[in-house]
């Protein structure tokens, strides 16, 4: 959980290395044809100070998450020179909407807006200027099937929107799609949160096309209209 990362960092990379290992071996005895991993575009780059963040950048991840989604990676690429398991690795950014859990800790758009519906404060860490990539879930799968039935060379892509959001933009445009005023509490800010993470997705919008086709006022207006209707 990128949230709160960094807390029992021998118990995460435990957890979820070996458990990743196993998986691979069992795809190895079993002939699996191809694995696809989703990993983290916003955590695997760690601080960069140029944005958009393209898939040839270094990667200096600042979470125990970070670090465990690019060893992932890196086991990934390991089996298919060992044993020729084929891959696909996929770095997502922030996805939200539909069946997102809207009263956990992850996803600030769509937690944010359920709050708002229900007039709950959202709580922010820092004074809500961080600011990252957003894409509605229904791009985001879209995006990953592309890559996953794509037979050429590449085997690592960023999926996002290439365009940032603050969490005060997200606030903002939650309170004009809903027709609400938010109400706010900012906290002290997280060592966990880089400053600014932008996906450059050039690499994926030459093959398949625009990533993101959903904008954010858009996917906040369908994000709202799921929740209130389930939940």
């Amino acid at each position: 959980m990128p949230s709160n990362t960094n807390s029992s960092i021998a118990n995460e990379i435990n957890d979820n290395i070996a458990v990743s290992i196993q998986l691979l071996d069992a795809c190895v005895k079993k002939s699996v044809k191809k694995i696809v991993f989703i990993s983290s575009g916003g955590t695997v780059y760690g601080r960069h100070n140029n944005s958009p963040i393209g898939e040839n950048e270094p990667n200096h991840p600042i979470t125990a998450y970070g670090v465990q989604k690019l060893t992932i990676e890196k086991l990934v690429h390991l089996y298919f020179h060992i044993y020729g398991l084929k891959y696909r690795i996929i770095r997502l950014s922030n996805p939200y909407g539909f069946f997102q859990r809207p009263n956990g800790k992850l996803g600030a758009v769509t937690t944010f807006t359920f709050s708002v519906m229900n007039g709950k404060k959202i709580i922010v860490y820092g004074d809500g200027s961080v600011i990252r990539d957003y894409i509605f879930i229904d791009d985001a799968v879209h995006a990953i099937l592309n890559i996953e039935n794509y037979d050429k060379g590449d085997c690592l892509f960023n999926v996002g929107s290439g365009c940032g959001h603050s969490l005060n933009d997200i606030i903002n445009c939650i309170g004009f799609v809903l027709k609400r005023k938010p109400e706010v509490e900012y906290r002290e800010n997280r060592s966990v949160d880089v400053p600014v993470n932008i996906l450059d997705v050039t690499k994926y919008e030459k093959i398949f096309g625009k990533c993101a086709k959903t904008d954010l006022n858009k996917g906040i207006k369908r994000t709202y209209e799921f929740l209130k209707e389930n939940y």
